[in-house]
């Protein structure tokens, strides 16, 4: 019998969620979010925000956080933090995302989901939060020493799951051992107290991990993503940058040419073609062909969005207005479920 954590029980229920998606989506109540530590990227685009507008759109029961308190587990400073909000509501909005069918809120809104922490930290011993991968992984990342924050955030995460009864996370490989957490709570709460929350699982993500420009994980730190927001102009600036290497002949080679490689999977993920056929196709036009083909198949993916995006920019209230319906849905949710949870464990005096 494997193990119910591994990751091949993991991919089966994640391949029954796609089938039961496709015939019940309304029995599906997802939940995921984004950190607003600066401009999304191709890489959130293709990795998670077009199967959220996907999923929003098949039925399911969609929530969207903006993470604002977990910026400060592994950073010294929230600035820019009110810009950096606004602009993610403009991308989610310019991907797709409809407020009337997902709800859009920001972490720190919601004072009842947060007051979750107290009873599921409870839930949890020092010794499981210390063994979490992902927590060691970020903070190496970061280079920042270990916060409480920090330590506990697979706690926060589970907070942000259960207090919608979430059921359905959307995530790659590396998140899985927050999803078996966030399942863990969930099950000692309604054993201790009485059944208040839903069995949690992954919907593992389809799309491989689509790498920066230069072949490097994609990331704001290395210079080497193309934001949603950015024009046209700056895209091909941006890309015209880009490394590649000496030899003419365009070829794909992720070991040994990881900046060639980078644009072909850029250019790939675009057109719905493959770096092989596009690499064969530009042959010996070398580097300066490739990022003309990568530029147009970029901007021409993304006029579209952009264009929405704009129009966006031009209306900061629309945009502020989302935000505070979204926080006043989550707000009465969460209300909800801490009633249920104060019941369940006797607290209501």
């Amino acid at each position: 019998m494997p193990n119910e954590n591994s990751y091949e029980v993991a991919l089966q229920k994640s391949n029954d969620i796609r089938e039961g998606l496709a015939k019940t989506p309304e029995k599906f109540t997802m939940l995921t979010g984004d950190r607003p530590t600066g401009r999304l990227h191709l890489g959130h685009y293709f990795g998670t925000l077009k199967g959220r507008v996907e999923l929003q759109n098949m039925g399911a029961k969609t929530n969207v956080l903006i993470a604002d308190y977990q910026v400060i587990t592994d950073r010294d400073t929230t600035e820019h933090i009110q810009d950096n909000v606004y602009n993610m509501v403009m991308d989610y909005l310019a991907c797709g995302i409809d407020p009337d069918k997902t709800m859009i809120y920001a972490h720190s809104a919601v004072p009842a989901a947060n007051q979750l922490m107290l009873p599921f930290l409870s839930l949890v011993s020092e010794a499981e939060l210390a063994r979490n991968p992902t927590v060691k992984a970020e903070m190496e990342a970061s280079g920042h020493e270990l916060t409480g924050l920090l330590l506990t955030y697979p706690v926060h995460q589970a907070c942000d799951i259960l207090f919608c009864k979430g059921n359905v996370v959307p995530v790659g490989r590396d998140q899985l051992p927050h999803i078996e957490l966030t399942r863990t709570i969930a099950r000692r709460f309604n054993n201790r107290y009485g059944k208040v929350f839903p069995e949690v699982d992954a919907l593992l993500s389809e799309t491989p991990l689509l790498p920066g420009l230069d072949g490097r994980k994609m990331s704001k730190s290395y210079g080497n993503a193309i934001n949603i927001s950015m024009t046209a102009e700056e895209t091909a600036k941006r890309i015209k940058k880009s490394q590649t290497d000496s030899e003419r002949m365009i070829t794909f080679d992720p070991e040994n040419r990881p900046g060639v490689s980078g644009l072909l999977s850029t250019a790939a993920i675009c057109t719905g073609r493959s770096e092989v056929e596009i690499a064969e196709e530009i042959g010996m036009g070398g580097s300066g062909q490739l990022k003309k083909y990568v530029t147009e198949a970029v901007n021409e993916y993304f006029a579209p969005i952009r264009e929405r995006r704009q129009r966006y920019e031009n209306d900061l209230d629309y945009v502020k207005d989302v935000l505070h319906e979204g926080n006043r849905r989550a707000n009465e949710i969460a209300e909800q479920t801490l009633a249920e949870v104060q019941d369940a464990m006797g607290m209501v005096y």
